[in-house]
């Protein structure tokens, strides 16, 4: 195995693991703040013990994520030093930006809002999570500011073989950013309904105690995971429009139609001249993949709203099974879709700047193999702690929460209560 063909495996494979943190952090931080604000007007105890146990999950989640996405860094200097040495002046000032977000502004307000339970005003508290809220959107937007000049490269110009930033404005109006962006969102929020939906449902099967809890909690979830697969249904053939415009030849392969081949195959040869330009056939499979598992999420989460609505969900049982069956399905349509935007855009790092091959740093394959075998394990091994803690705190219910207080006992109403 050379060092191109290793440290494209290790990109894939941390950069897979991390989004998985990711997605479920932005689709969760957003309940979490609803939810607070609910407590917030209405003052209903049900909705702090609502905010508390989510919230719990999401900082599990969060602060094992965020270990993740320091791996996301040291790649750039150890694997891909042409790619830093060529471009690095344009993407790395959206990459900085999102690292000062992530780690300080994100990670200093979630702190301020853990510890601050019972001891801020409840408008300043409340202000804190939407600020986390806020500032984990804003690090998903630089991160795909960064992501999009690759795909797309605007508002720069060479020297010397270099680009350099001219304009900073057009990183954000970036083609391949807004719909991309917004696909994003709608994911992170079709993961944080099933998520929640899903868990609310699993307790629902075990007969829980926490009816009033879980019965609120299991609406919000499945009002939300509908709008975010038809959104993403949506988003994504927005985004199909625009790649067709700046990377004709990903939309070719993606549908494996000869004449929209050829036509791509044409504007490649004129624009880059002879050569293969095309990327490896096989994305055309999780392509599908996305695709259908997002129509079939969207009809079956369709499907539970319309039970909700007509008190069935939870009476007829069979639709909690399929919510809990659910769960982990957007986070395999996430790690497919991000397969197809990354491998779409071979054989080029930066597209029509600079080729994979010369953005691969010149270092031996053995020491890419160990820190690809290394990096793996670490990341592996926190996917792992990360889902059996979440697991274990889902399981106990909100009795238990990691906010330094004791909830109540809930009111034994029992199923018959929904």
């Amino acid at each position: 195995m050379d060092t191109l063909l290793l440290a494209r495996l290790q990109f894939a494979t941390t950069t897979s693991l991390h989004f998985l943190f990711v997605t479920l952090s932005l689709g969760l931080v957003v309940f979490v703040a609803g939810m607070q604000t609910a407590y917030a007007v209405s003052g209903k105890a049900v909705y702090a013990r609502m905010t508390k146990f989510w919230g719990t999950l999401y900082v599990i989640n969060y602060a094992l994520g965020i270990v993740t996405g320091l791996v996301m860094e040291f790649q750039f200097g150890l694997n891909w030093g042409g790619l830093s040495e060529v471009a690095g002046n344009v993407f790395g000032a959206p990459l900085a930006l999102e690292t000062l977000i992530a780690f300080f502004v994100e990670a200093t307000f979630l702190g301020m809002w853990i510890f601050g339970w019972n001891r801020l005003p409840k408008w300043i508290h409340l202000a804190l999570i939407w600020l986390v809220a806020v500032a984990a959107y804003a690090s998903a937007l630089w991160v795909l500011a960064a992501n999009a000049f690759l795909q797309n490269p605007v508002g720069h110009e060479m020297r010397n073989g270099r680009a350099y930033l001219t304009d900073f404005g057009a990183l954000l109006r970036n083609d391949s950013l807004t719909d991309s962006l917004l696909h994003v969102v709608s994911a992170a929020l079709l993961a944080g309904g099933l998520f929640v939906a899903g868990i609310s449902a699993w307790h629902f099967i075990r007969r829980t105690d926490e009816v009033e809890v879980f019965r609120r909690s299991l609406r919000w979830g499945v009002v939300a995971a509908p709008v975010g697969a038809f959104s993403i249904i949506h988003f994504g053939f927005l985004q199909e429009v625009a790649i067709e415009r700046y990377q004709p030849m990903k939309l070719a392969v993606m549908y494996q139609e000869p004449a929209r081949l050829e036509a791509a195959r044409q504007l490649m040869l004129q624009r880059f001249g002879p050569g293969d330009f095309a990327p490896p056939s096989w994305i055309a499979i999780p392509y599908q993949i996305m695709m259908n598992g997002a129509f079939v999420l969207a009809l079956a989460t369709l499907a539970c709203l319309v039970l909700l609505f007509r008190n069935w969900l939870v009476r007829l049982r069979v639709p909690l099974y399929a919510l809990v069956v659910m769960m982990p399905v957007p986070f395999v349509l996430v790690i497919m879709g991000w397969l197809v935007r990354e491998v779409g855009r071979q054989p080029w790092a930066v597209y029509g700047l600079l080729t994979t091959e010369k953005a691969v740093s010149d270092v031996p394959p053995g020491l890419v193999l160990a820190s690809y075998v290394g990096f793996t394990l670490v990341l592996g091994l926190l996917v792992v702690l990360d889902y059996w803690l979440i697991a274990t705190y889902a399981r106990r219910g909100p009795r238990h929460t990691l906010f330094g207080t004791t909830l109540a006992e809930p009111a034994r109403d029992r199923l018959t209560a929904y």
